[in-house]
């Protein structure tokens, strides 16, 4: 079936697929970035390799289940906006309050904060 003959998803169904997708993109990240710190991986390298990680899983999960994909828009030229507004929001909270907290709070309180805003 084509893209052009398959139905819209209801909006109910988007909002149940990207919660799900982003739940498992957290605990992904979290996942990885746990794994990294036990493999001595610096905390800001391990943030960042589980946080890229989490966003290519992001961005098949909901390009292709939760949302039907923009044709218009190359698959390539997707990828980079939805990276690069994942990098600026999400990757710069977490990093910066892993910078600014990890040595007062501790890595993973600082990491979960960052998650959390």
């Amino acid at each position: 079936m084509s893209g052009a003959d398959r139905p819209q998803r209801s909006t109910g169904s988007k909002i149940a697929r990207f919660a799900l997708v982003g739940l498992v993109n957290t605990a992904i990240d979290l996942a990885g970035f746990s794994l990294l710190l036990k493999l001595h991986v610096p905390p800001l390298a391990a943030n960042v390799l589980s946080w890229s990680i989490a966003v290519i899983f992001s961005f098949v999960a909901n390009g292709f289940w939760s949302f039907e994909r923009n044709h218009a828009i190359r698959l390539h030229d997707a990828f980079l906006r939805f990276v690069t507004a994942g990098a600026l929001i999400s990757l710069g909270v977490s990093s910066l309050s892993i910078a600014l907290f990890a040595g007062i709070t501790g890595v993973w309180p600082a990491k979960i904060g960052g998650v959390i805003v």
